[in-house]
């Protein structure tokens, strides 16, 4: 007989007020993930990154994330930016990590939270070029914030002149 019991254990409750994200950098370039929303079709990029469980370090929580996004295992080199969530965001706060690969082959991973699994899909992983950001205009045409937070990465880790506020 069924009693509408589960056989997996219960999922450990999220921290949403602050996302953890991951900025991958190889040879030059960050990876980005891009999502794409099931109802309308609407693309945009993001860093790979959500929300901590209860019982995770930050360091865990952004190793977590990136091999789920990523299909990547990454070490954390140290925290790079501190900022708040877009306006209508789902987070307070963004915290964003420099990340180095140590093993995996790049593939769009998956989103194991239901909810955010009904109304996306990772479509697609890209590295972008941290020295030719002029490429990426028309591919983050959708992504204001990502492009604003990829040009303060840049002037953080070196990439430009001016850095950016």
């Amino acid at each position: 007989m069924a009693t509408g019991r589960s056989n997996q254990p219960p999922q450990q409750p999220m921290n949403r007020s602050i996302r953890y994200q991951g900025a991958i950098i190889c040879d030059d370039h960050i990876l980005l993930i891009r999502h794409r929303e099931h109802a309308t079709g609407r693309s945009y990029w993001l860093l790979p990154g959500g929300g901590r469980e209860s019982h995770e370090t930050e360091e865990v929580c952004i190793q977590r994330e990136m091999l789920e996004e990523t299909q990547l295992e990454v070490t954390v080199e140290r925290l790079l930016l501190e900022d708040d969530d877009i306006p209508m965001g789902v987070y307070q706060r963004l915290k964003t990590y420099l990340c180095k690969i140590v093993d995996g082959d790049i593939r769009p991973g998956y989103e194991p939270e239901i909810d955010a699994a009904q109304q996306y899909a990772i479509a697609e992983v890209r590295w972008f070029d941290l020295k030719q950001p002029d490429e990426w205009e028309i591919l983050l045409e959708n992504s204001a914030f990502t492009l604003t937070t990829l040009h303060r990465i840049r002037a953080i880790l070196g990439y430009c002149n001016e850095p950016l506020s």
